[in-house]
């Protein structure tokens, strides 16, 4: 699983990896973002309609709605912000995002806590130019409209997909990993169908990734800056 990740790139780094066009990015002058953790802001690239891909802040986290086991009145929804690739397509959470509703989650780091009282947070990245070379999450993502913290929102919610773990990954965690996709897989991705980006689905090769940094409360990787 992952639940804290970084993305320190530049908004025009953003748009020329990704492809989108300045009038087609809602980020503004966004500021780099060593760490981001459920329920924060967190930029995602997906397609309009008309074939063209846009950047946009969302809220990390598919919003799920919860009551008071106590009171039965509405409580603060949940941030459901992992997606489990064998959930996908069998979960009615998931499914019609996967279908219809695929994103990029840009990022430069991922962290991984291993043990606990104190924890080691682990920082893996991939191999590439640079201190922190770029990636993408595959992501999904869908809209939330309705009381949010007691107010009314309107929200992008996005969600990562995790799969099974490689090598590297699972001396830190055992179980699941993020998908990190291979840049020539974005388009398919973004708008492939369901079969073909299900298939893409697989461990980001342990060859092609490092451990950045590892130590005691370290919940930032503000080193990628």
């Amino acid at each position: 699983m992952c639940n804290l990740y970084s993305n320190t790139m530049p908004v025009e780094a953003m748009r020329q990896l990704f492809g989108v066009s300045p009038a087609q990015d809602e980020l503004g002058n966004a500021e780099p973002l060593p760490a981001i953790f459920p329920k924060g802001r967190a930029p995602i690239v997906g397609m309009s309609e008309d074939g063209t891909r846009w950047l946009k802040n969302s809220h990390w986290g598919f919003v799920l709605p919860q009551v008071s086991k106590k009171t039965g009145k509405p409580i603060q929804p949940k941030a459901v912000n992992n997606a489990r690739d064998d959930k996908l397509r069998t979960s009615s959470f998931w499914r019609k995002s996967f279908e219809e509703r695929r994103c990029l989650v840009p990022a430069t780091s991922f962290c991984e806590a291993k043990g606990r009282k104190p924890a080691t947070y682990v920082w893996f990245g991939v191999t590439g130019e640079g201190d922190r070379p770029p990636f993408a999450f595959a992501g999904i993502w869908r809209p939330f409209v309705g009381n949010y913290g007691g107010e009314h929102r309107e929200l992008v919610t996005s969600s990562i997909v995790t799969t099974t773990p490689n090598e590297l990954v699972r001396e830190t965690h055992p179980d699941r990993m993020p998908m990190i996709l291979q840049p020539e897989d974005y388009e398919t991705w973004l708008t492939g169908d369901p079969d073909m980006a299900f298939d893409l689905i697989r461990p980001y090769p342990a060859s092609a990734m490092v451990v950045h940094q590892q130590g005691e409360d370290l919940k930032s990787d503000r080193a990628g800056l």
